[in-house]
C-alpha cells in the first residue's frame, strides 16, 4: 500500500526549539543545567539551578497557556485580559486571607473565592464573544483596560502583605520535599485537563466549533455554551496563576502582578503548534511553549543581557519560531520532504 504522507506533527516545532535551546546552553556553558541540593533559609534541602528555575518560573505561564489553548481553539481568538484578571483574582485571594488566621482552611476558602470571581469575569468575556459575537481580542480589551483598576479598588488602593507557613509552602517548598510546589501544581492542572479532555467530549466539541461553527451547530452542539465554557475554564486557570504568584511574593501589587503575561500566554500557544485561528489544538505543545519562553528568558539573563533588552532579544527568537511553525513554512516543508522521499531508492510504490 502507498506510504502515508501526513502533515508535520504539531509538536515538531516546539520540541525542535526546546532541543536547540538545550544544545545552545550546553555548548555555551556545560554546567547550565546542573542541579544542586542546597539548604534554604528555613534549613530545608531544596533543589537549585537553572533547570529548576525554568520549571518553577514558568508555572503561572504554563497554567495560563492551558486555558488560553482552549479559548483559542474554540473562539479563534485570544483573551488579552488574563494578566488583569489574575490581578483581580489575586486581590480577592489576599482580601479573604486578611480576614482571619492564615491556615490551610482559610487558604482553601480564599482560593475558592478567587476562583468564583475569576470564573465570573471569564463568563463576562465569554458572553461578549459567544452571545454578542464580538471578536475575542476586542471583547477582552475591556477587562484588560479596567481589570487592574478593579484589583486596586478591592483592597482599597493598598499593597497588602500576607504571611503564613502554608503560603510559603505553596509558593516555595514543602518541608521534606526538595522540588518547588508550583511545579506540582502545574502537574496537577495538566492531569485535570487530561482527564477532562479524555473522558468528556470537550476536545471534540471545542475543535469542531473552532473549525466550523455553523456546521457544528447544525449537528446539535450548543456552540455558544462551548465557547462560554472555554472562557470559564480559563478563569479557573487565571485564579490558579494569581494565587501562585501571591503565595510566592506574600503580597498583591495590582500594577505589577503577572504584568504582560497575556502576551507570553498567546505566544506559548503559537509556539506550541496551535493555529491561532482555532480548531485542532495540542495542550502539551502549549505547555512546552511556556517552558521554551521561560528557558529563553533564563538563558538571556545567564548571558548577562541587560533586563531592559531581554524583551527585544526574546521577540527576535520568538518571531523566528512562530514563522518556522507557520502553515506556509509547514506546507513547503512537507513538499520538500515528499520530493526527498520520491527521489530516494527506497521509496518504491507498493512497498
Amino acid at each position: 500500500m502507498r506510504r502515508r504522507t501526513g502533515s508535520l506533527s504539531h509538536l515538531a516545532v516546539p520540541l525542535l526549539a526546546l532541543i536547540l535551546i538545550v544544545v545552545f546552553n550546553l555548548v555555551r556553558d556545560p554546567s547550565f543545567f546542573a542541579v544542586k541540593l542546597l539548604l534554604n533559609n528555613d534549613g530545608n534541602d531544596v533543589l537549585s539551578g537553572n533547570l529548576v528555575s525554568i520549571l518553577n518560573g514558568a508555572s503561572e505561564l504554563a497554567v495560563l497557556a492551558m486555558g488560553m489553548t482552549l479559548v483559542t481553539a474554540a473562539s479563534g481568538g485570544q483573551d488579552i485580559s488574563v494578566g488583569a484578571a489574575a490581578a483581580i483574582a489575586g486581590s480577592v485571594f489576599v482580601k479573604v486571607l486578611r480576614g482571619g488566621d492564615v491556615g490551610l482552611p482559610l487558604i482553601l476558602a480564599a482560593f475558592l473565592a478567587c476562583c468564583a470571581v475569576a470564573m465570573l469575569f471569564g463568563a463576562f468575556n465569554g458572553t461578549l464573544v459567544s452571545i454578542f459575537k464580538i471578536q475575542p481580542m476586542i471583547a477582552t480589551l475591556i477587562l484588560f483596560t479596567a481589570g487592574r483598576s478593579i484589583a486596586y479598588w478591592i483592597n482599597g488602593g493598598a499593597t497588602p502583605t500576607v504571611s503564613g507557613a502554608w503560603l510559603g509552602y505553596l509558593g516555595g517548598f514543602i518541608p521534606g520535599i526538595s522540588v518547588p510546589t508550583p511545579i506540582f501544581i502545574v502537574i496537577l492542572c495538566g492531569a485535570l485537563f487530561w482527564l477532562l479532555l479524555k473522558f468528556t467530549n470537550l476536545r471534540l466539541y471545542t475543535q469542531a466549533v473552532g473549525i466550523n461553527e455553523a456546521s457544528t451547530r447544525l449537528n446539535g452542539v450548543d456552540t455558544t455554551w462551548v465557547k462560554m465554557l472555554s472562557f470559564i475554564i480559563l478563569g479557573v486557570c487565571v485564579a490558579v496563576a494569581g494565587a501562585i504568584r501571591v503565595c510566592r511574593l506574600g503580597l498583591i501589587n495590582h500594577e505589577t502582578i503577572l504584568l504582560d503575561i497575556e502576551m507570553d500566554a498567546i505566544l506559548a500557544v503559537a509556539i506550541g503548534g496551535n493555529a491561532l485561528s482555532g480548531g485542532r489544538f495540542s495542550m502539551v505543545g502549549s505547555v512546552i511553549g511556556a517552558y521554551i519562553i521561560q528557558a529563553l528568558t533564563t538563558t538571556l539573563y545567564a548571558m548577562k543581557v541587560p533586563s531592559n533588552a531581554v524583551k527585544s532579544y526574546k521577540a527576535i527568537v520568538i518571531i523566528a519560531l512562530v514563522v518556522i511553525g507557520s502553515p506556509v513554512v509547514k506546507k513547503y516543508a512537507v513538499i520538500l520532504r515528499d520530493k526527498v522521499r520520491k527521489g530516494s531508492p527506497k521509496s518504491v510504490e507498493g512497498v
